[in-house]
């Protein structure tokens, strides 16, 4: 079987019925269900025999142990990590020991698993590691895509906890030998996506008759990556990408978040039209930048086509559009997670962006 951690967040649960759709190979997950782990996620694989769920922490390194021997894994898929910006900036040491900390210890709990392995099962052994195109910094518009040699620049005290996560990740290959691999992707979207993100809060927003908050100016460019695309690069990762190695995944999508939202409120004039006939663009309000805000990312995904054949199978349009339909076809899943948990967040991180 395969361990993965953070299977209950959107990447992770993404990852975990995308795969057990595609195969036999049953998963155990593990998740802390903090705020954006959601077992509602996982609802439809209820009495399936391939999927164990165990709520607790990668920090544990007992209970990781324990899970790993208990059931011959062959692989760990580490989504497990905090991940959003602003809430980096707000509360930076839940990054630290989550992205930080906790990596490490997962990594110590499979490096002893491992070294107990017969030869065979040590070789066929892999640690992958889910990163983020975040922590290469920032590009000027005119600058070359990243590649997977480019320096780490984090400015974030989020990207700043994921680039020391991966650089235990290479040192653990390097020094102990643990045949790790580590995918660093571009800015996904898809179903399950908590909507504190710009996607995902642009739908909730329009639809709840609420402003539609853009940073800055809007003209910070992204590299959109659909997550089931994504899910797809990575098991070919997993498959068949080489011990040590470190693969950029990207959706060939680059788009200023302005745009993004434009294009959002064209497919929601004309899936989910207001009462009053106006437009969802009328909701948009510009508000203050926030700080150390990067202003372009651009993944180089050469790598990983021409050593594993992989490429997005969605264009930006057609996956936005499944997105958006997506949202509109499961909005009991939005109200249970827009809680008021959710709504002191919002009102955190926006109350002083006139």
């Amino acid at each position: 079987m395969i361990l993965v951690t953070g299977g209950a967040g959107f990447l992770g649960s993404n990852f975990v019925l995308d795969w057990l759709a595609q195969c036999d190979e049953p998963v155990t997950n593990l998740d802390k269900l903090t705020y954006a782990g959601n077992p509602e996620n996982l609802a439809s694989l209820a009495g399936n025999a391939g999927h164990r769920f165990i709520q607790g922490d990668i920090a544990d390194t007992e209970l990781v142990a324990g899970l790993l021997s208990a059931h011959k894994t062959r692989a760990i898929v580490n989504f497990a990590a905090e991940s959003h910006v602003d809430r980096s900036i707000h509360g930076p040491e839940d990054f630290v020991q989550t992205n930080i900390v906790g990596t490490f210890r997962l990594l110590e709990a499979a490096r002893a698993y491992w070294n107990k392995l017969e030869a065979e099962e040590r070789k066929a052994f892999r640690f992958l590691h889910v990163s983020t195109d975040e922590v290469y910094g920032s590009l000027d518009k005119e600058d070359p895509a990243f590649t997977e040699t480019r320096r780490y620049e984090p400015n974030s005290p989020y990207s700043a906890s994921k680039a020391a996560s991966d650089h235990l990740v290479r040192a653990y290959h390097h020094t102990y030998g643990l045949p790790v691999l580590t995918t660093n992707c571009s800015n996904n979207y898809g179903p399950y996506h908590f909507p504190e993100k710009l996607i995902p809060l642009v739908i909730h927003n329009a639809l709840a008759g609420k402003s539609l908050p853009i940073y800055g100016d809007g003209q910070q460019i992204r590299d959109w990556l659909y997550v089931k695309d994504h899910c797809s690069a990575i098991r070919r990762v997993l498959e068949a990408g080489r011990a040590g190695e470190t693969y950029n995944i990207g959706g060939c999508n680059e788009k200023p978040n302005l745009e993004v939202v434009h294009l959002l409120c064209a497919i929601l004039d004309e899936l989910k039209p207001g009462a009053d006939g106006r437009s969802y663009k009328e909701q948009i309000v510009y508000v203050t930048d926030r700080p150390g805000h990067d202003r372009r990312y651009a993944i180089d995904a050469g790598k990983i086509e021409r050593e594993l054949g992989w490429r997005p199978a969605e264009t930006f349009e057609t996956g936005l559009r499944k997105t958006v339909q997506w949202y509109l076809d499961n909005q009991a899943w939005v109200r249970n997670v827009t809680s008021g948990a959710y709504r002191e967040w919002v009102g955190k991180n926006y109350q002083d962006r006139k």
